[in-house]
């Protein structure tokens, strides 16, 4: 639908950043699909290939949702299981609103602790949304699916 360029925040996030940035030199998202998209709140990628086939994903990562970024419009965030709070590995979801659900309010609760922001779009915002807009229908491995694959054709760093 078009390209969408993010800015990182390594000093607020280091781990994450890290760790999205070598699935980006792996060429691990090339091919991918944005898998999930919740019209009111975000777009979910990375993890799965057009076949709805999983790939290898590296170790969970450790949460950084502590470090003051919160999940507004446009920003970038990892992840992870609902109930587990280190889980994060190569999901990615980009917020079409504010989610003031989804920020670190504790270290006590998975619920509470919060996803980790990472960055934000700074161009592209409109394709965001254009994908947010898409049919979608619940299937038996995920509901909000696309009807229509939204392919992800690469990512790439630049500088």
């Amino acid at each position: 639908m078009g390209n969408i360029t993010v800015e990182l925040d390594a000093e607020r996030a280091p781990l994450t950043v890290d760790n999205f940035l070598s699935y980006v030199a792996k060429g691990h998202y090339d091919g991918t699909i944005f898998h999930q998209v919740y019209r009111d709140q975000g777009i979910v990628g990375g993890v799965y290939s057009v076949d709805m086939t999983e790939k290898p994903q590296d170790p969970a990562i450790y949460n950084e949702a502590y470090n003051g970024l919160k999940n507004l419009r446009g920003t970038l965030a990892m992840a992870r299981q609902p109930d587990m709070i280190h889980s994060a590995t190569c999901h990615f979801f980009i917020n079409v609103a504010d989610n003031p659900e989804l920020d670190h309010r504790d270290r006590n609760t998975p619920e509470n602790y919060g996803y980790c922001v990472f960055g934000k779009v700074t161009e592209g915002m409109d394709v965001v949304l254009q994908i947010a807009a898409v049919e979608v229908e619940d299937t038996e491995l995920l509901d909000r699916t696309p009807v229509q694959k939204l392919v992800i054709k690469s990512v790439r760093q630049i500088r």
